[in-house]
């Protein structure tokens, strides 16, 4: 009796999850197994209006990362990055000592790069990262002193949000820079034909035995300031100037990095990341104050790091023609090519489904296996062009992200993390031979199963931008908060996602009208037909 009891309770159990399961939607165990590989599935392909929309000036604070340079686009025109942080005391109070005289001034910032040798002498090859534009072109660099404050709070609100800084605000940091350029040293290198160079940081010391120690790092812009200044200002402050960072940050407003052209050079443009810098003063004072004029002075340091509230300042300048049309002038009924430009760049804004669409496919049945979004790359308008790893689709209407987003846990395939989300996707298709890009997909299966499934649900308006990084899903504000859609003037348009103003790049892609069917954008939805 205990035995088949037993069992009795035991297919009971069985039968639960069975039903259970039969409950689930069919498709859901292996719903991103089935790639590129469709078998005999059915296919619909579903015309997508999109259209342009340029990205007015954006908040641009306190980035990750932060772009330095000019890159010249063929495909879209000129951006010039210049860049503004505020500096921290990494000791607050510090004790100076008594007639410090600065010895050297030197700001190090580290650029992103990767070693590729190493030499028998111990020495390394490097190769710089997120570097645009032609090897080693010059820029003329200018440092100064920032006159600008920037507030933690927003005055204008009572001081209850967050004070915001914009891309187009270049004009008030430069016209509130203070003295003369920091960066004075007469090596054209350290200014006027400054290069970011993969060359790795030696620095060589030696101790009270005359014993020489070298000691090597990573390339980082390594410029040597202007000592007698900053002997003046930092050394030569009050003590109470320098009592916390609160004080301090309005004391000395930080530093402003201004880029302009060097000769008829074209110049590049680095992604840094300047929170990992900092000004090392090195200088000597008396420990202790006596009427000794042979007093031995002692060598010492003060580091101030580049921390604090930080802003990107983007010029756009000699935009292309076709560019600057197709994002003044986009139709409403959908555009040949869609520009996608990071920065204070461009963006599209797609329409699913025309009327009556959907519910012409919910009478139908179908069961919903999987559905992508294909973008195919103008390939000739990008040929000179360096071309966005990724794109990135979102929910235009909440700006966030779809649900497909959400879905997807995988991790990289590499170590770098920017590459997650390979299901979802969004990266580019890169050509075996030209080693060009050909087209992006992204994977909205779930977005387009719940449209069809659930009557009630929205059918949102989708935004397309390039992405520096997958995993930044914020919106930043855009300034002016009245601006609208210009293609659609009813719709309101104040915020774009974060990692398009994090990515200088741009990609042109055709939209869902060209004469060419095999160019267009489309919806592929693959289906099973019910029984």
């Amino acid at each position: 009796m205990y035995n088949t009891s037993f069992f009795k309770k035991i297919l009971l159990v069985a039968s639960v999850v069975l039903l259970y399961s039969c409950d689930k939607d069919f498709n859901v165990i292996g719903d991103d197994l089935i790639g590129d590989n469709h078998f005999d599935l059915a296919i619909y392909n579903s015309n997508v209006v999109a259209y342009n929309q340029q990205i007015f000036p954006i908040q641009s604070n306190n980035l990750n990362i932060n772009q330095l340079g000019i890159y010249d686009n063929p495909a879209f025109g000129t951006t010039t990055a210049n860049f503004a942080t505020q500096l921290t005391l990494a000791a607050v109070a510090p004790v100076i000592g008594a007639s410090p005289v600065a010895d050297s001034i030197v700001l190090s910032v580290p650029y992103f790069s990767h070693m590729t040798a190493q030499n028998t002498d111990g020495s390394s090859v490097y190769k710089l990262d997120s570097i645009y534009g032609p090897d080693l072109s010059k820029i003329k660099l200018s440092i100064y002193e920032s006159g600008y404050y920037m507030a933690d709070l927003d005055p204008s609100n009572n001081f209850q949000n967050k004070q915001l800084f914009y891309t187009n605000q270049n004009s008030d940091f430069y016209n509130a820079k203070v003295a003369s350029r920091l960066n004075n040293a007469s090596n054209p290198l350290n200014n006027d034909a400054f290069v970011f160079s993969p060359n790795e940081i030696r620095e060589s010391t030696s101790d009270a035995t005359g014993k020489l120690t070298v000691t090597r790092s990573a390339p980082a812009m390594r410029l040597k300031l202007d000592k007698t200044y900053f002997e003046d200002r930092i050394l030569k402050a009050s003590a109470s100037n320098l009592a916390t960072n609160d004080v301090f940050k309005n004391y000395f407003r930080g530093l402003y990095f201004n880029i302009d052209k060097s000769g008829s050079d074209p110049g590049n443009m680095a992604m840094m990341d300047f929170k990992k810098g900092k000004i090392t003063i090195y200088y000597k004072a008396k420990t202790v104050i006596t009427t000794d004029p042979e007093e031995t002075m002692e060598s010492k340091t003060l580091v101030l790091n580049l921390t604090g509230n930080t802003v990107n300042l983007l010029n756009q300048s000699n935009t292309s023609a076709n560019y600057n049309t197709a994002i003044t002038t986009p139709k409403v009924t959908g555009d040949d090519k869609l520009y996608l430009k990071g920065g204070e760049g461009s963006m599209a804004v797609l329409e699913l489904f025309a009327p009556g669409e959907l519910d012409e496919i919910r009478s139908k049945g179908w069961l919903i296996n999987e559905a992508n979004l294909v973008f195919n790359i103008d390939s000739d308008a990008m040929k000179n062009s360096s071309e966005p790893n990724r794109i990135y689709l979102y929910d235009f209407n909440n700006n966030r992200p779809i649900v497909d987003y959400y879905n997807d846990g995988t991790s990289s395939a590499s170590t770098d993390v920017k590459k997650a989300k390979q299901i979802f996707s969004g990266i580019i298709n890169v050509d075996p031979t030209s080693k060009r890009g050909t087209s992006y997909k992204i994977r909205i299966t779930n977005h387009v199963r719940n449209l069809i499934k659930y009557k009630d649900s929205t059918n949102v308006k989708m935004g397309i931008v390039v992405t520096e990084d997958i995993n930044t899903i914020t919106s930043n504000k855009l300034r002016d908060s009245d601006k609208k859609l210009t293609a659609r003037p009813e719709i309101p348009f104040t915020a774009a996602p974060r990692a398009s103003v994090l990515n200088p790049l741009g990609t042109i892609l055709y939209g869902g009208t060209p004469a060419a069917a095999d160019k267009r954008l489309k919806l592929q939805i693959y289906y099973t037909k019910p029984n």
